[in-house]
């Protein structure tokens, strides 16, 4: 059996990818991958998603520069989630966000019920991305 072969992919034909930086910890972004992602970031060290929008492969990076380097592949309890631990590169700290954040989860729920960003920009997004 192949080890794709052993991942719970959903009806669409993918499974939901969390990025981790493996030096800090941090989460840094969710994305979905298919058999064709997830083979091409074992074989290329580099996490390859599939972007749903794009309908497309997606190689993390390929117009900012910010690719993440995968340390590991791991894969859930029920395998229906995979865990890339990454190293982000193309800019110090990393910038794993589309927003020019190093991650995309930079939004908070204040007591006062609202979403708070509490990460700063780092790089500004027009400047990472061709026009």
């Amino acid at each position: 059996m192949d080890w794709l072969d052993k991942v719970k992919w959903d009806a669409n034909g993918l499974v939901p990818v969390i990025a981790q930086e493996a030096g800090s910890g941090d989460v840094l972004m969710f994305a979905w991958m298919n058999r064709e992602a997830l083979a091409a970031t074992r074989a290329s060290g580099q996490a390859v998603y599939w972007s749903r929008s794009r309908g497309r492969l997606w190689h993390k990076g390929e117009e900012s520069g910010h690719v993440q380097k995968v340390q590991e592949i791991r894969m859930d309890c029920d395998k229906d989630v995979i865990l890339l631990k990454v190293q982000q590169l193309g800019h110090d700290p990393g910038v794993a966000c589309h927003t020019g954040r190093h991650s995309c989860f930079y939004r908070k729920l204040g007591r006062d019920g609202e979403w708070h960003s509490v990460e700063p920009v780092l790089v500004d997004p027009g400047k990472m991305y061709k026009k």
